[in-house]
């Protein structure tokens, strides 16, 4: 029998090993925590550069490749180099590089040159093609992104596996934080950036180097608003714009742009909002026009072409164009919103900034770059200037030069030899002790020697532009200036003041008219017009069913109902169906999917919540409750309230009264026996889950079975049951009343 090797453990040993105690903050700091900072620093928040590391390490191996002057070359054969930086999947690389293409269509200014099909970033359907089918190059957009990073404008650090560098940021010549859209999802936090026009962030960033106090009101005058690569109608608000500008969060509103052709009778919308996609948009027409209530459109289609965009609506003879798009703006995602939260990566730190600041942030980057750059030239100029000066100095004895690396023996003594000749250090001497034969004459050197005082000048012009800030800054304006001058383009996103749109009104869409409106008391609702009344009043009603409340409104109006169950319903009458008397109507529980056994027991026409007017809430138990109207009021209008009043005893009867119009009202329990009292003796009380207090006594096992206004047509005899304070006993009321006998029956 084989032995067993030596700690190798058993399934039994593993499976009943004793469980040892871990302290559940200890794991997540061990664990969870570098997975959380590994996500926010090296995957889904962008940099002061404008750039997840995904993006500059795809760049950076297509600047390497030599793409940014280049030929296009197989998108396969990028994605393939780009592993030796980003050890990711291809199809991961290759969706990265996709969107920053040219013919992908979600950069205001794209860094790929792309050639094949990449798909659309205004389409989910749309696929891009595989990587062996497709080219690209870098754009020359790109030379603004690269400017100055072989100059050691930026830190270089090892790859993955140390075997080659790589930039930790790229140094951007304008703040492209800003001119590219970005969105990543981390860890507990989010980035969604917006992109702004080039030509408008050049000026803002001009205007802050040149004044560092610039107030958010002068850069709202400068960068407008965002301009999205899609174009679009921007919705601006000036207050809501400056609450983005200043805090880096907030909504922008985004409208689709159209253009009506009459000829043809259709809508052709040419741009659309750029956080949806043509997708949503036709799937949610066609939702409204399955449903009916956009009768205004034939036919829809999308007529997507090498042209570019375009959603094509066919229209019915008649059709204002312009109110059908303003009720396609409310109902379809043609308008739609960016959510702004401007996260940023800054000394690998997120942090959450607005404009100004994030410019702030920016310059201080690029004036890092550009120090750096003028250093190393300020270094490379030296060096030579260094070098001529040696050279110079062998200009009074060309022959000694000679001479002295003639009769020297050894090689290794020529540059001690020459150094010791013309008074010159080990450096210099190397320099002359290389220069060729064929150079060694005078005219050479002088050529040569006549660089000295132009090299003097540029170092000392580098140097007086390092000591000084100011003219850092002015160097920044410039190449600002140069790029605005040379990339910038008008404006794609058209603005449109809040105060200049129409906004949709759904009662101009409905049909009004008067009508009567019925409530059983099994719960049926019936809307009959005034014409259909006319020749038929009879109605159908379930059997032992019976006319609760009726009154006369229109089809523009809104109802209240409230239920059983303590629950109050707001419904429009035009929701409803018109029927003829002969009709049972519709069955409210299930038209408002109230709860297993909810029936509504109270209806009235709803004109607001004002003051002096009150609920009057009756229970089983004998027990009553005034409570002000005004306490419903909810901050949006909801079409369901729950706990409307206490629910200790089953709710039994339900009015509305004005305190300077109080009413009779009767109350009868199952032992025959009622009390007709004014609402203005029922107590107010202010909060909802009050129970009230005792209207009527109520002997052991009574209760309130019956409710009503109607006391005379209901209850013809009531003599003696009038009571003018409470709580009272009831009164017998008359045997032969039929309607008594119904209640006892129902009961």
């Amino acid at each position: 029998m084989a032995k067993k090797a030596k700690n190798v453990k058993t399934v039994e040993e593993i499976v009943y090993a004793p469980v040892q105690n871990q302290i559940i903050t200890e794991t997540i700091e061990k664990n969870y925590m570098p997975y959380v900072m590994s996500v926010i620093v090296s995957r889904a928040i962008p940099e002061i550069d404008g750039l997840k590391p995904s993006h500059r390490k795809l760049l950076y191996t297509m600047y390497k490749m030599g793409l940014l002057t280049g030929p296009r070359t197989k998108s396969a054969n990028i994605v393939g180099q780009t592993m030796k930086l980003n050890p990711h999947g291809d199809m991961a690389i290759y969706e990265t590089m996709v969107r920053l293409t040219k013919g992908n269509e979600s950069l205001l200014h794209p860094f790929v040159d792309s050639k094949g099909s990449f798909g659309k970033q205004y389409s989910a359907n749309m696929k891009f093609a595989a990587s062996r089918y497709t080219e690209a190059k870098l754009d020359s957009f790109c030379q603004e992104l690269f400017r100055g990073i072989d100059k050691d404008a930026v830190d270089m650090v090892d790859n993955y596996d140390g075997t080659m560098k790589e930039p930790v940021l790229l140094p951007t010549t304008f703040p492209n934080v800003l001119v590219t859209p970005n969105t990543g999802i981390a860890v507990g936090m989010a980035s969604s950036i917006c992109s702004f026009n080039l030509a408008e962030v050049c000026d803002g960033t001009v205007a802050l180097l040149k004044n560092p106090r610039l107030t958010t009101e002068k850069m709202l005058d400068i960068i407008k608003a965002p301009d999205f690569p899609g174009g679009g109608a921007i919705i601006y608000n000036r207050d809501d714009m400056r609450q983005i500008f200043e805090t880096g969060s907030g909504s922008v509103k985004i409208r689709s742009r159209y253009n009506y052709d009459k000829a043809q009778n259709c809508i052709d919308i040419i741009q659309i909002p750029y956080s949806t996609s043509i997708e949503l948009i036709l799937n949610r027409i066609s939702d409204l026009v399955k449903e009916g209530k956009l009768k205004e459109i034939v036919d829809f289609r999308d007529e997507i072409d090498l042209s570019g965009f375009k959603l094509t609506l066919d229209l019915r003879r008649g059709v204002d164009p312009d109110k059908l798009m303003t009720k396609l703006f409310k109902l379809t995602p043609l308008e739609d919103s960016f959510k702004c939260n401007f996260n940023i990566l800054i000394d690998s730190t997120p942090k959450q900034m607005g404009i100004i600041e994030i410019l702030s942030e920016w310059i201080k980057f690029r004036i890092s770059c550009l120090s750096r750059e003028l250093r190393f030239d300020l270094k490379k100029k030296k060096d030579k200037l260094h070098l001529l000066l040696g050279l110079g100095k062998i200009l009074l004895d060309i022959d000694k030069a000679i001479k002295i690396i003639r009769h020297t023996e050894k090689e290794e003594d020529v540059i001690p030899n020459l150094m010791s000749g013309f008074g010159i250090d080990e450096i210099q001497a190397e320099y002359i002790a290389e220069i060729k034969l064929r150079n060694l004459n005078k005219q050479y050197i002088i050529n040569r020697i006549n660089e000295i005082e132009g090299l003097q000048n540029e170092i000392a012009h580098i140097e007086d532009i390092l000591k000084d800030e100011l003219k850092l800054k002015a160097l920044i304006s410039s190449q600002l200036t140069e790029i605005k001058k040379k990339y910038g383009q008008p404006r794609r996103s058209q603005l449109i003041h809040t105060d200049d749109i129409e906004t949709y009104n759904e009662t101009e869409e409905i049909e009004n008219f008067n009508a009567r409106v019925y409530l059983t008391r099994e719960g049926y609702f019936k809307k009959i017009t005034m014409q259909s009344l006319r020749g038929n009043d009879e109605h159908k009603l379930k059997e032992n069913d019976e006319i609760l409340t009726s009154f006369e409104t229109d089809n523009l109006s809104e109802l209240v109902f409230v239920t059983d169950k303590c629950q109050l319903y707001r419904v429009k009458t035009a929701d409803f169906e018109c029927c003829k008397a002969s009709a049972m109507g519709e069955y409210l529980p299930a038209k408002l999917n109230m709860d297993d056994g909810e029936k509504p027991i109270f209806m009235k026409l709803h004109k607001g919540w004002s003051e002096g007017e009150n609920f009057v809430f009756i229970f089983e138990n004998g027990k009553g409750v005034r409570i002000p109207a005004p306490v419903y009021e909810t901050k949006a209008p909801r079409r369901k309230l729950v706990n409307i009043c206490s629910s200790a005893s089953p709710l039994v009867g339900v009015f509305y009264e004005k305190e300077k119009d109080p009413f009779d009202f009767i109350m009868v329990n199952n032992a025959d026996k009622a009390i007709i009292i004014k609402t203005a003796l029922v107590p107010i009380k202010t909060t909802r889950t009050s129970g009230g207090v005792t209207l009527m006594t109520l002997k052991k096992g009574q209760r309130i079975i019956d409710c009503t206004r109607d006391i005379e047509v209901r209850y013809p005899d009531t003599k003696g049951c009038r009571k003018l304070k409470i709580p009272a006993p009831g009164q017998q009321l008359g045997t032969g009343d039929s309607k008594i006998e119904q209640l006892k029956i129902d009961g």
